[in-house]
């Protein structure tokens, strides 16, 4: 090889060198959490036609790239959900969609510890940096309007604080509706979910952009 070639060589082995090694782009799915109770446990369904299930089929069809972990427990209260949070909800979570309040109005659970068991979930979810969607609930007509009016608001009071997205009733029409509820009134059906899956379907794919999808 003649002089010229060599040093042609060197020079171009040299800039190779100076440049920045770019890290490959991750092909990893985005980790989204649906930690809830029975309405997104899957009560009384198949495991395919539980709410985390369907909302995964849903998103992938739509091109994200995405798992979504089922972190539902039939019967779980706010308070309930705020002792399992740490455990449940693992450092490879990207993003979490928190539904929880169902039980405390079921049970007539003062709103005041509602809330402050929704903000606390909250609060600890973004201090770790995980973008939130609250999914709101409302309380049942027999509670009475004063329950009710301290009990709605959480869910977008705790949202607002934190910066966090709402989705402001997550039963939003299915409620009442009889061809897509369980026998017992107050559970989805498949039919119920898939319906629930296309409402909350933009909030989740703001929540994932969050997430950086």
């Amino acid at each position: 090889m003649s002089f010229r070639k060599l040093h042609f060589v060197a020079a171009v082995l040299s800039l190779l060198a100076l440049m920045p090694v770019l890290p490959a782009k991750s092909t990893d799915p985005l980790t989204l959490v649906v930690f809830g109770d029975s309405l997104v446990a899957g009560y009384q369904l198949a495991p395919d036609e539980a709410f985390p299930a369907q909302l995964e089929q849903a998103l992938q069809a739509r091109g994200h790239n995405v798992k979504v972990i089922n972190a539902g427990v039939s019967g779980d209260t706010s308070s309930a959900g705020l002792s399992r949070l740490d455990w449940s909800i693992g450092p490879d979570a990207d993003a979490v969609l928190l539904e929880l309040g169902a039980n405390d109005a079921l049970r007539g659970i003062p709103p005041a510890n509602t809330r402050q068991n929704i903000d606390e979930m909250v609060r600890r979810l973004s201090e770790r940096g995980v973008p939130v969607l609250v999914a709101g609930m409302l309380a049942p007509p027999n509670l009475g309007p004063e329950y009710a009016e301290d009990f709605n608001p959480i869910f977008q009071y705790v949202a607002e604080k934190y910066g966090a997205l709402l989705y402001p009733f997550f039963l939003e029409g299915v409620a009442l509706d009889p061809d897509l509820n369980l026998d017992d009134g107050m559970h989805p059906n498949a039919r119920g979910v898939s319906v629930i899956v296309g409402n909350v379907l933009p909030s989740v794919e703001e929540l994932l952009a969050r997430a950086g999808s």
